[in-house]
């Protein structure tokens, strides 16, 4: 298959990584996937295929905001909290095929801060 894009190299990134990373009840995915206007972030159940908590700087106490590193690290602290809400300590991390710099990395960081462990 030849890559067209930038679309494209992420997407199979992406799906490079999702071979190795698989959520639980116990230990759910952290996934993230960043838009050229906002940021998602989904606490995923893999072996259930359900989505167990979920924020985005689309609604909510970040609407409207631009999105950069300050606005990802508080979009990582209310991961954190939503996870709390719904019980979850410990999940694994699945970056998208992005680059884990500036705002993933401040995203991550934020969540690790909330207290999840990644």
């Amino acid at each position: 298959m030849k890559m067209k894009n930038l679309k494209d190299y992420r997407v199979r990134r992406h799906l490079r990584l999702r071979r190795k990373v698989q959520g639980t009840a116990e230990r759910p995915r952290l996934s993230v996937f960043v838009s050229n206007q906002h940021l998602y972030v989904q606490f995923v159940d893999d072996a259930a295929a359900k989505t167990l908590a979920a924020v985005s700087t689309v609604a909510g106490p970040l609407k409207g905001q631009p999105l950069n590193v300050a606005t990802a690290k508080q979009l990582g602290e209310l991961a954190a909290q939503a996870a709390k809400e719904k019980g979850i300590s410990a999940v694994v991390f699945d970056r998208g095929g992005f680059a884990f710099g500036g705002r993933l990395r401040a995203l991550a960081d934020a969540a690790r801060a909330g207290g999840l462990q990644f």
